[in-house]
């Protein structure tokens, strides 16, 4: 999506700005009036990211920040046609070319404007509480593994935990710890150097063939900015394979409960820790 809107929106000045309902501008105090105002006739000048929330920095030194929840997304479309009926805001532009919308079905994404200086690493500081994600330069695979072993908690637990690493959802999770022939129960504070190395090799390996394959696509709700689906589905290992012969070892992938969630594994290449960290 932050390559998306690299290439369709980066440079272009906006003429035009329209909300649809309050909720999605929660997160921006002065309310729409304000949002509009201070939009209208900026030019965006970059596309940036990390974890789920992308920011657009414009030519005044704001950011416009998006929190994509479970269903945000951005889609580029032609200019003038008919909002459906989860589009939350939409902005045109002078150069006449395809206009932008922010749909979000079950509307738990957001948007707000930020003026805040950058961090040291160029992160706006309302999102200071999101760390690095693995293909970020700002990401220190040494400070990473300190902290993981630190932790009393299994490694899948870790993965999606914001604070210690972004970027990782629950599907590339599963992926990478079946990559990497770790049980997602086992304890961080248990994981050997060798097996930590391998943990990060395998996440960055998933992610990039995710981003190269345009993402996950189950449904509608998970498009590139194009509209176009992405087809790193038919790559899954694990994830939503339960019954299927594991492609390394041809046991049957298991599902199991994972908090509210489920993970999928390889009983024989991940297999169950004595002591685990559920």
């Amino acid at each position: 999506m932050r390559a998306g809107l690299e290439h369709w929106v980066v440079g272009r000045r906006i003429a035009a700005v329209e909300v649809f309902g309050d909720r999605t501008l929660r997160r921006h105090a002065p309310g729409p009036a304000d949002f509009i105002a201070r939009l209208t006739g900026r030019t965006i000048t970059a596309a940036r990211r990390r974890g789920k929330f992308l920011w657009l920095p414009l030519d005044d030194g704001a950011n416009l920040l998006a929190h994509l929840g479970m269903s945000g997304q951005f889609l580029a479309v032609p200019e003038g046609g008919k909002p459906s009926k989860h589009t939350k805001a939409r902005w045109r532009f002078d150069d006449g070319g395809p206009e932008l919308r922010f749909c979000d079905q079950r509307t738990f994404g957001g948007l707000a404007l930020a003026d805040d200086e950058l961090s040291a690493d160029g992160v706006p500081r309302a999102l200071g509480h999101v760390a690095p994600d693995p293909l970020e330069p700002a990401f220190d695979p040494r400070r990473f593994a300190a902290t993981l072993r630190r932790r009393r908690t299994g490694v899948k637990r870790a993965l999606l935990d914001q604070t210690l690493v972004s970027g990782i959802g629950n599907i590339y999770a599963d992926e990478a710890l079946w990559h990497a022939k770790l049980h997602f129960a086992r304890g961080t504070d248990g994981l050997r150097p060798g097996e930590i190395g391998r943990l990060l090799g395998a996440v960055d390996d998933v992610l990039r063939a995710a981003i190269a394959a345009g993402g996950t696509s189950f449904d509608a709700l998970y498009v590139a900015v194009n509209g176009e689906s992405g087809w790193f589905d038919r790559s899954l290992e694990v994830y939503g394979q339960a019954g299927e012969p594991c492609s390394r070892c041809g046991t049957s992938i298991i599902r199991m409960r994972f908090t509210n969630r489920s993970s999928y594994l390889c009983p024989k290449c991940q297999p169950r820790p004595r002591r685990g960290r559920w």
